[in-house]
């Protein structure tokens, strides 16, 4: 009988703790061994007041689009809590795992990109391209990238930043993070940034010589800028990196 593809390999999962545990006990099922070193910690936003305030004004908006699975998560609490999504309110989402984590919470029609999972691919959807006049919340953590405010403003609309989670980094350091790693994989560039901040020049040195598994092009490109020399790019999600990871190891198995 064949191992499984991930026997003998120990696999850095850099998710925030409450997301990491889909993703670890894929790895465990294909026979890798997981490491939890969250590298962001998620947290309620600092005005809940705002946010409550925001979704009980929901029905003045024709589009509510939501960044991230934490943001469906902070943001539908916050919508239940002060009613419910109304009926003529289109939902959108950045990514499928966001699309998927709107589904389960009972949100049938949601328009979110089938391939790549960042701003660019859900503005070139065709539902997006027609928004003059619409009013748009946009669920998010605080700060990010401002591309998709400004693609649909120039498109007419008008846009609501709806902060509903912080994003921090961990209280702890890389004395934590196991040196017998084979891969790491990590999921944000912001996430990156903390653990080349924790690393001093022999632990960034050990660990830029270790592949690191990334689900974007932008990631991938800060890393190597950092000097990380192995970064293998991903399809996005929890079943891209798992894909990529097993497609790796099998490569390097051959004889």
């Amino acid at each position: 009988m064949d191992a499984p593809p991930l026997a003998g390999l120990n696999i850095v999962v850099t998710r925030p703790r409450e997301q990491a545990a889909p993703l670890a006990r894929r790895i465990e099922q294909e026979g890798g061994k997981p490491i939890l070193f969250p590298l962001l910690e998620i947290s309620p936003p600092a005005d809940e007041q705002a946010l409550s305030d925001a979704a009980s004004h929901l029905a003045e908006f024709d589009l509510a689009v939501f960044i991230s699975p934490n943001a469906v998560r902070y943001g539908m609490q916050a919508i239940r809590a002060a009613g419910s999504l109304p009926e003529r309110l289109k939902i959108a989402a950045v990514g499928q795992g966001s699309a998927r984590a709107l589904r389960e919470l009972g949100v049938k029609q949601v328009i979110a990109p089938q391939d790549r999972f960042d701003s660019e691919a859900l503005l070139a959807l065709p539902e997006l391209q027609q928004v003059q006049g619409w009013r748009v919340a946009i669920f998010r953590g605080d700060g990010g990238r401002e591309l998709l405010a400004d693609t649909l403003k120039a498109r007419g609309a008008s846009v609501e930043y709806i902060e509903c989670y912080r994003r921090s980094r961990p209280q702890q350091d890389a004395a934590g993070l196991d040196r017998s790693a084979d891969i790491v994989t990590v999921t944000s560039s912001e996430a990156l940034g903390y653990l080349w901040e924790m690393l001093d020049e022999a632990g960034r040195r050990h660990f830029a010589a270790i592949p690191l598994f990334v689900p974007h092009r932008r990631i991938a490109e800060t890393a190597r800028q950092l000097g990380w020399c192995d970064v293998v790019l991903t399809a996005g999600g929890d079943d891209g990196l798992v894909t990529g990871l097993i497609a790796w190891a099998k490569h390097r198995n051959q004889p």
